[in-house]
């Protein structure tokens, strides 16, 4: 959790378009500053939110005032986490009047819908402005709309395949985060390594992005079988390459593939030439010129200092305290 949750968590808000556009959106430094740290604020309250109503569950379900939770405490008193995966949606279905319950799952589906609407309208622009643009360069506005469209269609289609998948996989949660430490360590290494590092370059980053990638598609593929019970034990022989691979736990192998995304990228750049540092001016804290400085340092105060301080103080008093 120390190294791997902050990978993910650093990848996800602040390299992933569909996050950091908003910041992008703002109209200067110290809006775009204030309104991160205001979405700071907010997101400690997750954790709540999702530990605060499986504690509910558990003391009613153990209690036995709602007979149809009581399937989710096993015989020793533990819960059962196949089952006890459910809590959510299983307060919604035995606690809630049909009326209430009606506009909990309106609200879950409308925010499902907001989520991959950006998440696909994301992957598209991504398609068409990185890559098809590049290819044809020529290209018009109505075969950029329609390739970003196909693009799209794509991408539902590999998601619907995968359905399965997780639909068997062990614990929806956690699959999903695990999917998020394999992808996510590469794009880390090459967007804060660049950031802080200004010897890096292209050509490093591409390397970093190709192995790291690799590595997680991999480690998914080594997954897969095992998420849908085919094979023997484990999916695997025991002791075999591909169980011990498999039985790495992901947060582990995350920090494995940052670390070798991290030193691929390293070596690759000192093996080719420098960057150009008029491309890369203002860029990197390394080409940083006095204006950008004394830019950067008019759109914060004590406001802002005081803000993250505190943030800082309730991650660190949350780790601390769910230590285990």
């Amino acid at each position: 959790m120390l190294f791997c949750a902050p990978i993910i968590g650093l990848w996800y808000w602040c390299t992933d378009q569909y996050i950091v556009q908003r910041a992008l959106g703002a109209p200067n430094e110290t809006v775009a500053r204030r309104g991160s740290i205001f979405a700071a604020f907010l997101k400690l309250f997750p954790v709540y939110l999702f530990i605060v109503p499986g504690l509910i569950c558990f003391a009613l379900a153990r209690s036995g005032k709602v007979p149809e939770l009581m399937p989710m405490i096993g015989p020793d008193g533990k819960t059962i986490p196949a089952v006890s995966n459910g809590a959510f949606p299983m307060m919604v279905q035995y606690l809630l009047p049909p009326g209430i319950r009606g506009i909990v799952v309106a609200g879950l589906l409308s925010a499902l819908m907001g989520s991959l609407a950006g998440v696909f309208n994301a992957c598209s622009t991504l398609f068409t402005v990185d890559l098809y643009q590049k290819w044809k360069a020529g290209a018009t506005q109505h075969q950029l709309v329609r390739t970003g469209r196909m693009a799209t269609g794509i991408m539902v289609v590999i998601a619907l395949a995968w359905i399965p998948v997780i639909k068997n996989a062990h614990g929806l949660y956690t699959y999903l985060q695990a999917v998020q430490g394999y992808l996510a360590p590469p794009i880390f290494v090459v967007f804060f390594f660049g950031v802080f590092f200004k010897r890096l370059n292209g050509a490093g980053a591409l390397w970093a992005m190709i192995v790291g990638f690799a590595l997680g598609i991999f480690r998914m593929i080594v997954d897969t079988p095992v998420t849908l019970g085919v094979g023997g034990f484990n999916g695997y022989p025991q002791g075999s390459f591909l169980w011990i691979v498999n039985n790495i736990y992901f947060q582990y192998f995350s920090v494995l593939i940052t670390i070798v995304s991290a030193v691929v990228m390293v070596a690759v750049s000192f093996m080719t030439a420098a960057p150009d540092l008029g491309k890369i001016q203002s860029l990197t804290f390394g080409t940083e010129t006095k204006a950008d400085n004394l830019k950067t340092r008019a759109g914060w105060g004590w406001r802002e200092v005081a803000g993250s301080a505190v943030v800082l103080v309730c991650i660190l008093g949350g780790y601390l305290y769910f230590r285990g």
